[in-house]
């Protein structure tokens, strides 16, 4: 009974943007800023985002984005070398950073009354950076190393590499976010100062501030530290290279002897989130909870772990949160003695049923009751919610946008979870992976 009055309550309650209260403003100079407020404890995250990332990178200088994230952290000419985090750490904070194909964000979490000094920190290295040979040269080792652990030491890891590769041919979605090695092992001084002084602009910029904070006190002390920086009038447009029309299935093996888990990967060309326009992506999300988001209920996990048992786990998954269309994902490890290819077949011929039979209602009403609750659920978490409005300003979105998509994903019906999978499910747009065990001659 308390099951069936929870789920009458979130379908009944539509979310809003005036249940967390979120204050815009914009500078002078171009730097957008967003308050979210919440006042249960006195903390705050402060966050800079920025609209450039690994995919506005130029041919040849793949890792740029990341490396310059990484740079970040040297010195000022206000701060010393390695002292930024120093800072943080001392006044009980923490501070971090995150490179992406399409934005580059830098965060503290701290006590309130430092939202003053984050800030002034924060926009002293926006455009006071000072680089030198050694540090570069130091960080290119440490972001090697990084490459060295994250990548070339996990088979999963290359796998996913290569496949993106294979998925885009002319998007720089295709090229790792970290850089080829080779290309990382070319980056040099001027390559990370071009860059920095070509994107690192408040006019290219996006604060984020969610705590126990007032919307008036955080735009006065913005204007104060960020508004006398000065614009960049040279930024370029957001135009890239985009896929030419995928004639035919994509297929690739990789096989190497420390993989455990065998596993098919298939993925398949999909539309992102656009401004005004996100029925389509809200179908597609709904689509991956429904055929992959749980195990044992999932449409996947049911008909090929627990009925035939071919398989030992299930996924199927979609973001959207792109600038450009990236992919909607499907995986089946398969269970003890059953090879890849029966466990592709026997994938096939779920995706194939449902294309047919479309979602089952009582399914999808729970499905969309769990993504309900979990779209009110993360209203309490500033910090997530910060990363969801940084995320989509940095592709586009608007604040109207990213209040609405909540509802938006309530509406979705079967109709539209059929559409969006018959439109997505198309093996002209695919690349399939099989991740194998070495064998043996």
């Amino acid at each position: 009974m308390k099951l069936l009055t929870l789920t009458a309550l979130l379908l009944a309650t539509p979310l809003t943007a005036q249940q967390v209260p979120v204050t815009s403003f914009t500078l002078s100079n171009g730097m957008e800023g967003i308050v979210i407020e919440d006042h249960r404890a006195p903390i705050v995250t402060h966050m800079v985002w920025y609209k450039v990332g690994a995919a506005d990178e130029g041919p040849g200088e793949s890792g740029v984005a990341h490396f310059l994230e990484h740079l970040m952290f040297t010195a000022t000419d206000d701060i010393a070398e390695g002292e930024f985090s120093r800072i943080i750490e001392d006044l009980g904070g923490n501070d971090n950073a995150f490179t992406s194909y399409d934005y580059t964000g830098y965060f503290q979490t701290i006590a309130v009354e430092h939202l003053d000094l984050m800030m002034q920190l924060e926009a002293d290295r926006m455009r006071d950076l000072i680089l030198n040979e050694a540090a570069v040269d130091i960080e290119r080792e440490v972001v090697l190393a990084e490459r060295n652990q994250r990548t070339d030491s996990q088979p999963g890891s290359l796998f996913a590499e290569q496949r993106n590769a294979a998925q885009f041919l002319n998007h720089p979605y295709g090229v790792p976010v970290i850089g080829w090695r080779h290309e990382i092992e070319a980056l040099n001084l001027d390559a990370a100062l071009s860059f920095y002084q070509r994107y690192y602009a408040p006019n290219n910029a996006i604060l984020v501030v969610a705590g126990d904070v007032d919307p008036i006190e955080v735009e006065e002390m913005a204007q104060r530290h960020y508004g006398p920086l000065t614009p960049s009038d040279n930024i370029p447009d957001r135009v890239r290279p985009q896929e030419p029309p995928q004639l035919s299935p994509r297929r690739l093996t990789l096989e190497d002897p420390r993989v455990s888990n065998p596993y098919v990967i298939r993925t398949y060309l999909a539309p992102e989130r656009n401004p005004g326009d996100q029925e389509r992506a809200a179908a597609l999300t709904v689509l991956a909870e429904l055929l992959g988001g749980n195990g044992l209920t999932s449409v996947l996990g049911r008909k090929l772990q627990i009925e035939s048992q071919v398989a030992v786990s299930t996924d199927a998954f979609y973001s959207g949160t792109n600038l450009d269309p990236d992919t909607f994902g499907l995986v089946v490890i398969p269970a003890p003695g059953v090879t890849l290819a029966e466990a592709e077949d026997a994938m096939d011929a779920v995706i194939a049923e449902f294309l047919e039979t479309g979602p089952d209602p009582e399914h999808l009403e729970r499905i969309k009751t769990q993504i309900h609750a979990a779209e009110i659920y993360a209203m309490d978490d500033m910090a997530g919610l910060a990363r969801r409005y940084g995320i989509g300003l940095t592709i586009g979105l608007s604040l109207d946008d990213i209040a609405a998509w909540p509802n938006i994903l309530a509406e979705v019906s079967a109709e539209d979870v059929l559409a969006a999978a018959r439109e997505v499910f198309n093996k002209n747009n695919s690349v399939t992976g099989w991740l194998m065990q070495e064998e043996s001659e």
